[in-house]
This record gives structure tokens, sequence and C-alpha cells, in this order.
């Protein structure tokens, strides 16, 4: 589950910048998935620091 976590932050990450760097900030949606991503990668390293 965690690993499955993680390469989905690192996917939204991926769209967030693309989309970001690619000049389509239009939408707040883009803002919500690197939230998202940022709170899987924090889970993630909390879990595996316990």
């Amino acid at each position: 589950m965690g690993n499955l976590l993680y390469i989905i932050a690192v996917i939204l990450v991926i769209i967030w910048a693309i989309s970001f760097f690619g000049g389509y900030v239009d939408s707040g949606i883009i803002h919500v998935l690197l939230v998202i991503a940022v709170i899987a990668i924090l889970l993630r390293v909390i879990r595996s620091a316990a």
C-alpha cells in the first residue's frame, strides 16, 4: 500500500509540474493535485520512520 501511495504521489507531482510549467495554471485542481501528492509523500515518510 505504501508503494502505491508513493507512485501515485510521484505521478501527481509530475502532472502538476507539467501543467504548471506548461502554462495551464488557470485551474485550481492543479494545486489540489500537488497538495494530495505532498500529503501522500509525508504519509510514506512518517510511516517508514515509525
